[in-house]
């Protein structure tokens, strides 16, 4: 086996293993009364996701691995495995608002609003040079932005429905569950 080939296997278990995390999370979070938002775009972020991997198996199998672009990629995941752990069971890969559940504000997201898309900002870019495919990182890294766009608004009107008064909340107005969601108001931390 190539390192090439292990580094994409290792990156498809990952993926794999996540939405199994997601899926189990996604299902607890709406047990205890979540309500989705956002989900009609949630099939291009699939979508994104599934044709950058299925296109780097296609193109990189065979290619010499740039091990500087590695050791990025690594420092990635372990980013990705601070975030993940933060938020324990409300990481999930939708947004899923939970009536009177708080912001989480420890680890990565106590420093800035969008710490996993950042992660996936770079993983995009990143995982592609590896293998010296930069405009391949280029094209895909301009897609996830449009993706990106849509999503954050998405969790921005799901936060902006939750500063209403407790009183007034109801399914599809709180505080997104997932760490997604972007960060309090200044002072409100």
């Amino acid at each position: 086996m190539t390192l090439s080939v292990a580094i994409l296997a290792l990156v498809s278990l990952q993926r794999l293993g996540e939405l199994a995390i997601a899926r189990r999370n996604t299902a607890r979070l709406l047990a205890r009364g979540g309500v989705e938002v956002g989900a009609r775009h949630y099939p291009l972020i699939v979508a994104l996701h599934a044709a950058w991997l299925a296109g780097l198996w296609l193109l990189a199998w065979d290619r010499a691995a740039d091990l500087g672009w590695l050791a990025a990629y690594l420092v990635l995941q372990a980013l990705r495995a601070w975030t993940l752990l933060s938020l324990g069971a409300r990481w999930t890969t939708r947004i899923i608002s939970l009536p009177g559940e708080p912001l989480v504000r420890r680890g990565p997201y106590r420093l800035f609003p969008h710490p996993n898309y950042a992660v996936v900002v770079g993983e995009i870019a990143v995982l592609p040079l590896v293998f010296h495919l930069p405009i391949y990182a280029a094209v895909f890294s301009a897609l996830n932005a449009g993706v990106l766009v849509i999503r954050i608004r998405a969790e921005g009107r799901a936060l902006a429905a939750s500063r209403t008064p407790a009183a007034e909340l109801r399914p599809g107005r709180s505080a997104p569950a997932n760490g997604h969601s972007p960060a309090p108001p200044p002072g409100t931390g």
